[in-house]
C-alpha cells in the first residue's frame, strides 16, 4: 500500500498526520537529531525469522539492545535470526532502514507477527517512520496497537530482554 492509504488509515482512525520530514536514516545512530525535533519514544524495528520459517517484526525503544536468544522464549519462537531482505519487501513493502510497524498494514495475509515492547505499547507518543526512512510520524502506543489490531495484527506486547 501506498502512504496515502496509510494516511488515510489513520484519518479513519481520528487519528492526526503529523509527520516530520528529514533526510534518510538507515541506523539508530542516524536518527539521533530526529530525536530533538521530535518529542516522545523513538524506535528500532527489527525483521527476524525463527529456525521454524516465522516471520516475526519486533519494534522497541531505540536505544534497547535486543537480546535475541531470550527473546525466542518470550515470544514463543523457535531460534530467531535476522530476515532477508527480500522477504521484507515481499512481506511487508518496505526495504531495510524504512522497517516500521506500520507496514503490517501491506502484509494482508497475515504473515508477520507484531511485537511490540512494553515500554511503547504504554507510550504517550511512539515515533516511527511511515513507510520509508525520510520522515518519522507520531502516535500513541494505544493508537499503533489499534491500527495494528484492525489491519488483523493483534500485536503481542511482551517485555522486550536485553542484552547484559
Amino acid at each position: 500500500m501506498s502512504e496515502e492509504a496509510l494516511r488515510l488509515a489513520f484519518a479513519d482512525r481520528g487519528l492526526g498526520w503529523d509527520v516530520l520530514e528529514h533526510q534518510a536514516v538507515f541506523t539508530v545512530e542516524e536518527s539521533l537529531a530526529i530525536h530533538a525535533a521530535m518529542p516522545g519514544a523513538h524506535t528500532k524495528n527489527l525483521f527476524l525469522k525463527d529456525s521454524g520459517g516465522a516471520f516475526w517484526l519486533v519494534t522497541v525503544d531505540h536505544a534497547k539492545s535486543v537480546d535475541l536468544k531470550a527473546l525466542a522464549g518470550v515470544i514463543g519462537a523457535k531460534k530467531l535470526s535476522f530476515g532477508k531482505a527480500e522477504d521484507m519487501q515481499a512481506l511487508l513493502g518496505v526495504a531495510p532502514g524504512s522497517v516500521t510497524p506500520l507496514a503490517a498494514i501491506n502484509d494482508r495475509e497475515a504473515r508477520v507477527r507484531v511485537v511490540i515492547d512494553t515500554d511503547l505499547a504504554e507510550a504517550a507518543q511512539v515515533n516511527v517512520h511511515p513507510l520509508r526512512n525520510t520522515a518519522t510520524v507520531g502516535l500513541s502506543g494505544a493508537a499503533l496497537r489499534a491500527l495494528l489490531a484492525g489491519w488483523g495484527h493483534e500485536p503481542l506486547v511482551a517485555t522486550i530482554p536485553q542484552r547484559g
